[in-house]
């Protein structure tokens, strides 16, 4: 077991984690992450989120590296360190629209959204282009291709449209996700440790949903927060407060030293 005076590195989701519901970071879990920067730990984030959301959106978030879109793009210190996608996006698209013409569908490319539909409804002020074809995507490579898919039977009837490389994710149990199957936040963060000299077996994580699971299990120490999925908790070695009682922040402070 990991002793957690080795942790070098801290990383948190920040959906339904490190946010509270109304997608704010209380005054004491901000205090919190200060403290543990200035001692010299790493603090990262890992989100589905892309790049855009999180710097108009959450201007308070302070962080020291950042994994995005699940681990399609990595960036530390503002340095990009990673990035990979799904080349021609649009071929995708096109055959889920020709099978399934009501599909809601969105593309993130080069931090960029594309939606046939309004966006809005799953992300409130996010700015978008409205298309109802794609061909906007086409030759562009995505970060990740958005799927309205509201359970997990919803999400396989899109799986016989991907190819070899890529790999689909339910995300809140509302979408389903498409992915390279390098862009994983377990993937981003080991880019990071890496970059650092930091192996897993130093690193916290914290999680709630599904694309948090593997992350959690590979870290040296994996932390899901008291509202997260039951299928996450039983991979973390431990269970903190939920995102409303700034689980994340009150868990470090009892247990970093």
């Amino acid at each position: 077991m990991t002793n957690m005076s080795d942790i070098k590195m801290v990383v948190t989701d920040l959906d339904g984690t490190l946010l509270k519901d109304d997608k704010s970071v209380s005054a004491y879990t901000q205090a919190v992450i200060r403290k543990l920067r200035d001692r010299g730990v790493l603090f990262v984030i890992a989100t589905a989120r892309p790049i855009r959301a999180v710097k108009k959106f959450l201007p308070w978030v302070s962080y020291d590296a950042a994994v995005f879109h699940n681990g399609a793009v990595v960036e530390d210190g503002g340095r990009r360190l990673g990035k990979t996608g799904i080349p021609n996006p649009l071929k995708i698209v096109a055959a889920i629209l020709r099978d399934r013409p009501k599909t809601k569908i969105a593309v993130e490319s080069n931090d960029e959204m594309y939606s046939n539909f309004d966006a809005g409804e799953f992300w409130k002020g996010i700015e978008y282009t409205a298309t109802e074809d794609f061909h906007e995507t086409e030759g562009l490579v995505a970060d990740k291709i958005i799927l309205e898919a509201r359970s997990g039977a919803e999400m396989e009837v899109f799986r016989p449209y991907l190819r070899d490389e890529l790999y689909i994710q339910l995300s809140e149990n509302r979408l389903a996700t498409i992915h390279d199957l390098q862009s994983t936040k377990r993937n981003g963060i080991e880019l990071i440790a890496r970059e650092h000299g930091i192996s897993l077996a130093q690193v916290a994580a914290f999680g709630d949903d599904y694309n948090d699971r593997e992350m959690l299990m590979a870290c040296g120490v994996g932390v899901a927060v008291e509202n997260a999925l039951q299928e996450v908790k039983a991979a973390a070695a431990y269970v903190c407060g939920s995102n409303e009682q700034d689980g994340v922040a009150r868990w470090l402070e009892e247990n970093l030293p």
